[in-house]
């Protein structure tokens, strides 16, 4: 029984991302030589529990322990049908807030970026909020420029969202798209072989523009740090919780409230009661 196979074509039948594809098989691999290669249908409960506590006892990281279970937790509920792993408690990750740039320093990150197309790209992102798979995934066909809005197609979990159209970057993307003779169906940021660009490659520019910007002295600055600006951005200048939700495609509002805990307290209008003491 080839239960890593069995697992990559359910996956894929719910099309789950090629990267969280590639991690859980990597994770269920793992799982099955620590079985020694035991019939998948011979597992039982305390084979997990006891592979689980030795990746604790190998001190590995609250994300990477989380990333086995649930590797694990689909393959035996949806591929085996067994149902003991439910109440398999999860590891606490660390509630630390991520890292995002001031709105001078977006300025300055861009103004670090001399190649025109790689200079929108990173505008484009960082103006909608959008993460870099949904970025390199654009197609010309996903604009309402008549309505100041783009969609997002198929973003994660495989769910669509509205994402906003700056004023100030819609004639830049409008003049690229028409000078790159793009239409209907094609990407909007080309890569090699008739392909989208890679996130790869929105990673290596991002971090060239954070160096020569010499941002990377003082913040890491990868591309989803353009995301988290965008949404604490929103919240200084005074748009409500719900809305970013919307914005940025989270399910639950608790995804969104990280961005309020960021906001700096000036923009916000907000003054300690211990300045009104008297």
């Amino acid at each position: 029984m080839d239960l890593v196979e069995l697992m990559r074509k359910e996956l894929l039948r719910r099309h789950y991302s090629l990267r969280t594809i590639e991690s859980y098989v990597f994770c269920l691999n793992k799982f099955l030589s620590w079985c020694k290669d035991k019939d998948p249908r011979r597992i039982t409960k305390h084979d997990v529990k006891d592979y689980l506590n030795m990746l604790c006892e190998k001190n590995v990281a609250s994300s990477t322990l989380n990333l086995h279970q649930q590797a694990l937790k689909f393959a035996l509920m949806n591929v085996l049908n067994k149902k003991f792993f439910i109440n398999l408690p999860f590891s606490k990750l660390p509630k630390a807030l991520p890292e995002v740039l001031t709105q001078e320093e977006v300025v300055k990150l861009f103004s670090a970026i001399d190649n025109p197309k790689h200079s929108l790209m990173i505008r484009l992102m960082y103006s909608a909020g959008l993460r870099v798979s949904e970025l390199v995934n654009l197609r010309v066909k996903d604009f309402e420029f008549g309505k100041g809005f783009g969609w997002v197609r198929k973003g994660k979990g495989c769910k669509d969202r509205l994402f906003v159209l700056s004023g100030k970057i819609k004639q830049d993307l409008l003049d690229f798209i028409t000078g790159e003779g793009l239409v209907g169906d094609d990407w909007i940021f080309m890569g090699r072989l008739e392909r989208h660009l890679t996130a790869r490659t929105v990673y290596a520019i991002v971090r060239q523009a954070a160096v020569n910007s010499g941002l990377y002295k003082i913040k890491n600055v990868h591309p989803h740090t353009l995301r988290h600006s965008f949404a604490t951005h929103l919240i200084e200048n005074g748009y409500d919780v719900t809305r970013v939700q919307a914005l940025l495609g989270h399910a639950g509002l608790d995804a969104t409230m990280v961005y309020v805990h960021m906001a700096s307290p000036d923009l916000l209008g907000v003054e300690s009661p211990y300045d009104s003491l008297r």
